[in-house]
C-alpha cells in the first residue's frame, strides 16, 4: 500500500471526514537540501515524503487550529516516525469556510 493510501485510510478511520483530499507534493520540493545518513544531500522530488491534507470533519468542531493539527499528526505518528518529512494540514469543521 502506498504512503498516500495509508494516510487516506488512517484519516478516514480516525475522523470520518465529510471531505478528504491528500495531495502528494513531493515533486514540489525537488532540489531542497537535507541530511541523509549524516551527509547533506539534495532531494530529487521522487517518492512520498511531502503531503498536503485537506480535511473537513465533524470532530474538528470546537477545536482550535493547533489542536486540529495535533490530532492529524497523532493519527499519522507512525508515518512521521517512518520518514514522512512534511505535512501541510488544512483542517476544517463542517460549515467552515475553506480556501479549497
Amino acid at each position: 500500500m502506498s504512503i498516500q493510501a495509508m494516510i487516506e485510510d488512517k484519516l478516514n478511520k480516525a475522523f470520518s471526514p465529510e471531505r478528504l483530499v491528500v495531495l502528494n507534493e513531493s515533486h514540489l520540493h525537488a532540489g531542497h537540501h537535507h541530511v541523509d545518513g549524516g551527509h547533506e544531500a539534495v532531494f530529487d522530488g521522487s517518492g512520498e515524503t511531502h503531503f498536503r491534507i485537506r480535511i473537513v470533519a465533524p470532530g474538528f468542531a470546537g477545536m482550535s487550529r493547533i489542536d486540529r493539527h495535533r490530532a492529524v499528526n497523532d493519527a499519522l505518528s507512525a508515518e512521521l516516525k517512518a520518514g514522512l518529512h512534511a505535512l501541510a494540514i488544512e483542517p476544517a469543521a463542517p460549515g467552515e469556510a475553506t480556501r479549497w
